[in-house]
């Protein structure tokens, strides 16, 4: 995993705006050769357009997914579908839903999280798990290498869901407990992890839920939530066997985009949990109002020698641009307390997490990407 050892390098969180017709074509549920195709240039346009912007540390944009967590509905065996409510929605009952119902009642769905709405159908889990999605990501692998050649990026990462957000998607009829339940998801998405890591790019853990389990189930207290996320990271550092943890991303998140957030779980109530993710970097919040302050956590908490911090310092939780001074101060903040060279600029969250839920204009994404770059050269020629 590339450093900033000349300058403060710049990346993102994994989903960018897609294309209106490969929009059109994943609502449709796309396949066959027409969508193959497309979605081969549309990832090369997409490159090309993240390294124009001066990003260093790209993906495919997520182009590629109906949603960066349901995606797995694809790739994964043991499952059928049926009539009924899905889990999709579980932000319904949510700390942050019961405290301002009316918010979210006019932003127009019971969901906060942007995940999605209520959907007629249950995914169930009904005989053993299995990896499935072989040919899809060896086709996300292949377009990306593609789109990689002939342009000048720093280096390249693709996203995978983690196994609790798997977990969160399905019904389980199957094995004898949760836990069983979830190493069995772990052991079938390790085959993607692994697959992505041998083709020679890095490997994006996203994981929103160790940080939302807290917002998700009022039942929960900070203490009970650090012990669920506790068990959780054992489950995918096991999923994580045998990967370098260099060629590792950890990225989580608060999967509430523009809402009050008054009670997201704060970093300095998770970040130990954090740490014992075997992964090179990691990726949070904190350029949004509600977390920007945390910076301060890293003065009292030692980053582990190696490792690098992926702080957002550009949010998607606000259609407001960042002004690049701002932007550059935020990133001189953390160089400050972990060094310049443990640190990559990023983003709070995705840009474009479904396709169901347009979280913001493309023209706004690329103009908040711009002020990254700009704010990290600012800052990269006050810190060298």
């Amino acid at each position: 995993m590339k450093r900033s050892t000349e300058r403060i390098l710049t990346t993102h969180a994994g989903s960018l705006p897609r294309p209106d017709d490969i929009l059109a074509l994943l609502r449709q549920d796309a396949s066959g050769d027409a969508f193959e195709q497309r979605l081969t240039s549309a990832v090369a346009e997409i490159v090309r357009q993240q390294v124009a912007c001066g990003l260093d540390v790209v993906d495919d944009g997520e182009l590629s997914k109906p949603s960066f967590v349901t995606y797995a509905t694809q790739r994964l065996g043991g499952f059928e579908t049926r009539e009924g409510p899905s889990t999709v929605a579980a932000f319904a009952g949510s700390r942050e839903h019961l405290a301002f119902p009316e918010f979210y009642a006019a932003a127009g769905g019971p969901s906060p999280g942007g995940v999605g709405r209520d959907r007629p159908i249950q995914w169930v889990c009904t005989s053993p798990i299995t990896y499935t999605g072989q040919a899809a990501v060896q086709r996300d692998i292949a377009n990306l290498k593609a789109a990689l050649d002939g342009v000048d990026a720093t280096e390249a990462f693709l996203p995978a869901i983690s196994p609790s957000n798997v977990l969160s998607l399905f019904v389980n009829e199957y094995y004898p407990t949760a836990e069983a339940f979830e190493l069995a998801i772990a052991d079938a998405l390790h085959e993607e992890y692994r697959a992505i890591a041998e083709a020679g790019l890095l490997v994006q853990i996203d994981d929103p839920r160790l940080v939302t389990q807290y917002v998700r189930d009022p039942s929960m207290s900070v203490e009970a939530c650090r012990q669920w996320a506790e068990r959780h990271v054992e489950i995918l550092n096991h999923a994580l066997r045998g990967i370098p943890e260099e060629q590792i991303r950890f990225h989580t998140c608060y999967s509430i985009n523009m809402g009050p957030r008054v009670h997201d779980m704060e970093l300095k109530d998770i970040v130990d949990i954090i740490l014992k993710i075997r992964a090179g970097a990691y990726s949070f919040e904190a350029a949004n109002p509600r977390h920007e302050h945390e910076w301060q956590v890293w003065e009292d908490v030692k980053l582990p020698d190696g490792k690098l911090l992926i702080p957002g310092v550009i949010t998607q939780s606000t259609v407001l641009v960042e002004h690049p001074e701002l932007v550059a101060q935020r990133i001189e903040r953390f160089a400050g307390v972990v060094g310049r060279e443990n640190m990559i600029a990023g983003v709070d969250c995705g840009f474009a997490s479904t396709v169901h839920n347009l979280e913001m204009p493309p023209r706004i994404v690329w103009a908040k990407l711009a002020s990254l770059v700009e704010g990290a050269r600012i800052a990269s020629k006050h810190l060298w």
